[in-house]
Order: C-alpha cells, then structure tokens, then sequence
C-alpha cells in the first residue's frame, strides 16, 4: 500500500462512521460518502463525538482531535469521492441490491488497481463481486462495532479474491494495530457463525419455557464467565440484525437449527430491536433495562441449572465443526471469539471442559431433538477419545495453524 493512499467509506452510520475515524486516526486522508448532506452530518457527529470523549479521558489532544477531523472530506457524490481513493470499503446497510449498485459504481470510477472492500456481516460477498466487471479485487473487510476500538477485523476472500489483494489488505490492517483473520466466504464467516447460532439457541430456550430471561442471561454471565448474557446482547447487536444473520445461514445450510425461533421474527415485526428502539427482549430506559415481565410470561418449570451446559456445549462443537471442515483453523476461532466478541477462547474452554464431557452434553441434546444440526462432530469424538484430552487439542491447535499458513485457500 501507498504511503499517501486515500481511502473512501461508503456510509456514514454507526459503523461507517467507526470505520471513518480509524482510518483518519491513523493518518490517512478519508473520503466519507453518504447520500445526503443529513446522513453526512450524523456521520461527522458520531466521528466528533468519539473523539472528542478520547480528548475528555486525557487520550488524546485538541490539536490531534482537529487533526483527525481535518482529514476526511465529505461527499454525496460516490464517483467522484472514490476516483483517487486506492481503497474503498462499502458500510451501507444489509441489502443486497444497494450494494451490487454502489460496487458497480465504484468499479467503474475508482483506479484500475484500487482495492474494493465490503463491510457486509451477512451478505454473500460472491453475490457482490459478480456484479462488478473486476470481481478479483473485491474483498470483504468486517470491522466490529466500536471499530476504532474492537481489534479483530475479519478479511474474507471470494472465489475471485487475488491472493494479492488480501495480502495487501492484511498488513494494512496489522498496520492500524487490528487483528486480521482471514477466511473463504460462507455465511456468518468466524465470529457470526459461532456466535448468532449461540444467540438463536438461548431464544429458543427462552421462548420454549426452559427458563426466564433472567436465568438464561445470569447463567451465561456467571458460570460461563461470558461477558453478557445472550438475550442482552441480543438486544445490543439488534434483533434485526440477528434474525438477517440467522435467515442468511439458515438459507445456505438449510439446517433447522439454525432457523430464528418465531419470537424473533415477531419481535422484528413489532419494531422490538433491543436497545435501539428502547424494547426488545428487555425494556430500555436511558440505554439501561428496567424491571418488566418480558415478551413473554415465567415458564412453569425452570430448568435453569441446565442453562450452561447446554448452551456451552452447542457452541463448542459448532465450533470443533468449524474446524473440521477446514474453514477456519483454532487460533483464527479462538481469536475471533475472544478480541470480536471478549469471550473465552473456545478452545481453551474446551480443554477445560474436557472434549468427553462436552461430547456427553451434545449426544444429549441430540438425542432429545434428533436434529442432524445437533450431532456431536466427529473431530469432537476423536479428541474425547485421545489419552491425553488437552495434549490432543494443543496437536490440532499446531496442526491447523501450519495447515492454514500452508494454504491460505482453506
């Protein structure tokens, strides 16, 4: 990358807007495009406002505050904000359409050797690189939300990825001090993959009677040591955005059990989105929940005490199967997990736990259900099965960090 390169955020929301200040935090000229001078402005606020709480906390200055400001200009104009841009990430919201038509955009106005990225968390990102004439430069680039102070950026390369262009991209990113973790595309990538189903799991629960709200979201604070319950965090990321995630893999795997329970989508119905709208699983008063009963009444029996190994024990063996179709290797999970979402590396909870007893709890929850989605995986067989339980995991560990370094294609 070009040391004077200049980069262009397509969206000014929440995200882009993140996207925006990292960029100019790190001395590059920004172009931030929105389309209109309204979507323009909140943009600059949002940047102007975390800013200025770094300035109030003593991290930084005025003088380097007006610095980052000085240096993103803004457009409503998309092909002429992109023209002399060597990067380009596109942060608009989830709809596909929108995006082939910024992308086809983009590609016809930016440089011929510019590098076209897409912030997409659901999105197939082949759908969009097959709109445009130059798909091998388009790669996905997921920040997470704060992106200017979340590390993990998730890169994900098409069938028409150049190696090249991911390469390039990767040591920028280590260049902005992020954590990139590159994977092939397939829905939900790392952190979405493993961490959505885990959210759809505890609703199922929830809505099916097993225990309350309340229940749920203090098992997975105290016993997992998670940093918030699942229904909470729901509501933080959007129960919008978690029902497009799991419709999204739902429509690629047609696994059942990664189908929405109903509630969500009727919570999405009612404009129940979480935090944002001030109700969703809970009811938001000044970004905090208040006391209220829920969508949906106490259960007549809870099963609470179950809570943790059950949700636990899902996500660890989707997270052994993640492994065992070679898409991603342990590290990759464990740090995508742990930096994007500030869980506990799965791994590591899983030598913990030990594979045999996590292969106990899933061939339970399989045998109740039946659901395929629910078979224990065969890798996590193998490494109850090993002598030595936690010596068998650092192996796979090792083995799939030479095997992904070996073969960047997965």
């Amino acid at each position: 990358m070009t040391e004077n390169m200049k980069v262009a955020v397509i969206g000014q929301g929440t995200m882009g807007a993140g996207i925006t200040e990292v960029f100019a935090k790190a001395g590059f000229e920004v172009h931030a495009v929105d389309n209109s001078e309204a979507a323009l402005e909140r943009g600059r606020s949002i940047v102007a406002k975390s800013t200025g709480r770094a300035v109030s906390k003593g991290k930084m200055s005025e003088e380097d505050q007006q610095a980052v400001l000085d240096r993103i200009t803004y457009f409503t104009d998309t092909a002429q904000a992109v023209s002399d841009c060597g990067l380009i990430i596109e942060a608009v919201f989830e709809n596909l359409e929108l995006k082939q038509s910024i992308f086809k955009t983009v590609d016809e106005a930016a440089p011929a050797d510019a590098i076209l990225a897409t912030n997409t968390s659901s999105l197939a990102i082949t759908a969009i690189a097959a709109a445009v004439s130059s798909p091998e430069r388009v790669v996905g680039v997921h920040f997470f939300n704060p992106a200017p102070v979340q590390t993990l950026v998730e890169v994900i390369r098409t069938v028409f990825t150049d190696d090249a262009i991911v390469a390039k991209l990767v040591e920028l990113l280590k260049g902005l001090r992020k954590s990139p973790v590159v994977v092939n595309d397939r829905a939900g990538f790392i952190v979405n993959c493993l961490l959505v189903p885990y959210i759809g799991s505890a609703i199922y629960l929830y809505e099916n009677g097993f225990a309350t709200r309340e229940e749920i979201d203090k098992a997975m604070v105290e016993q997992a040591k998670y940093p918030m319950g699942p229904l909470a965090l729901a509501d933080l990321i959007g129960n919008d955005v978690c029902l497009a995630v799991l419709e999204k893999m739902y429509d690629e795997t047609k696994d059942r059990v990664q189908a929405p329970a109903p509630i969500l989508t009727r919570l999405v119905m009612a404009n129940m989105m979480g935090m944002k709208t001030g109700r969703g699983f809970y009811t938001y008063e000044g970004g905090k929940p208040t006391e209220d009963r829920g969508p949906i009444r106490r259960p007549l029996q809870s099963r609470g005490v179950e809570i943790h190994d059950r949700l636990v024990g899902e996500y660890l063996n989707n997270c052994v199967k993640m492994v065992q179709s070679n898409y991603a290797s342990v590290d990759n999970i464990d740090t995508g997990m742990a930096e994007g979402c500030r869980m506990p590396k799965p791994f590591e909870v899983l030598k913990e736990l030990t594979p045999k007893r996590v292969l106990e709890i899933v061939e339970g929850i399989y045998a109740e259900t039946g659901e395929p989605g629910h078979r224990p995986a065969h890798l996590l067989r193998q490494l109850a099965e090993a002598d030595d339980q936690a010596a068998a995991i650092d192996e796979l560990r090792a083995a799939t960090a030479e095997a992904h370094s070996s073969n960047p294609r997965g």
